[in-house]
């Protein structure tokens, strides 16, 4: 069985964004060492039920909040997906030092993503 891990949330004003849930929920936000614009939402501690997610810049004006899937191999699920009715929205691609990400969209076009975790990942 695959879990949600991960959630992002896009936003035309990532500062704004990031103030926002700061102020409203107390996530600590921080800026993501990474090649992109992205932020690390730190939503409790990890003994806690929940998960933690990021902020990005809206990359699609339909872009609202996304929910990732751990999975094994994204090229099977990628496979499942699409022999089940659903498509690939964003191919799968590195993100470095986490893993592989591609994000889908289901039978009812909601779009979600899902990651192999590989720290090797470039």
């Amino acid at each position: 069985m695959s879990r949600v891990v991960h959630f992002e949330i896009h936003a035309d004003d990532t500062g704004r964004c990031c103030a926002f849930y700061t102020k409203v929920f107390g996530w600590k936000i921080d800026k993501w060492d990474g090649p992109m614009e992205y932020y690390m939402a730190t939503t409790g501690p990890d003994s806690e039920p929940g998960i933690n997610g990021g902020i990005m810049k809206r990359q699609h004006p339909q872009g609202s909040t996304y929910n990732t899937v751990a999975v094994k191999s994204v090229d099977a699920i990628l496979k499942k997906i699409t022999s089940s009715g659903g498509k690939v929205a964003l191919p799968k691609m590195a993100v470095p030092g986490v893993g592989w990400l591609a994000y889908f969209q289901d039978t009812e076009g909601n779009t979600m993503g899902v990651l192999e975790a590989d720290p090797k990942a470039k």
